[in-house]
């Protein structure tokens, strides 16, 4: 699959998702908010509703086999939303076969654990970061985990919580266009 898209279930964390996609944007990704249902309207797990840019009928028409390692697929967190997205089977294909391809996946919060570490041993030997209390998740999936706020382990991107998002977003950007993007878009955020 070309491009990059954030994916959105009911449930997801608004924080985590909403600074991700406008982080990226400001950093001139052009990444597409996707809805996993048969229409574009999702709701947050603090109520927080959202008219995402495609539904999941217009990613059927997207996918491909192709994908290289600057094309990636973001998994916000936030609960029930994690568990939404990691019981959408083809959702589930689609990462199995775009991580398979090279592309790149990301994900915060409960999403490394339920999402990514759910697929059995597609990601074991890795290294990620996850919201605190679902280490043993990845254990049991063969996953490293790693206590920091964000992790880069080649083409895959951890973070561990809300509060680490704006440094999760500042890594996927890194690794699609470079540090120095990545390193600009955040000087807009520090105080002068």
């Amino acid at each position: 699959m070309k491009g990059t898209f954030i994916f959105f279930a009911d449930g997801f964390e608004e924080v985590e998702a909403l600074a991700t996609l406008d982080i990226l944007r400001r950093g001139g990704v052009d990444v597409k908010s996707v809805s996993i249902y048969d229409n574009s309207l999702v709701e947050g797990a603090h109520g927080q509703q959202l008219i995402t840019d495609l539904c999941w009928e217009d990613m059927e028409e997207i996918i491909s086999d192709e994908a290289s390692p600057s094309d990636y697929m973001i998994f916000p967190g936030g609960m029930p939303g994690a568990k939404n997205l990691s019981e959408y089977e083809p959702l589930m294909d689609l990462l199995r076969s775009h991580w398979a391809a090279g592309g790149g996946v990301a994900a915060i919060c409960a999403s490394p654990a339920v999402v990514l570490a759910g697929l059995g041993n597609t990601f074991s030997g890795c290294e990620m970061t996850c919201y605190d209390g679902f280490e043993p998740a990845l254990a049991a999936a063969g996953i490293k985990h790693k206590a920091a706020g964000s992790v880069i382990d080649g083409r895959l991107v951890t973070g561990r919580g809300p509060g680490y998002a704006p440094e999760f977003a500042l890594d996927i950007l890194a690794c699609i266009k470079d540090r120095d993007v990545a390193n600009a878009v955040a000087a807009g955020f520090t105080p002068r």
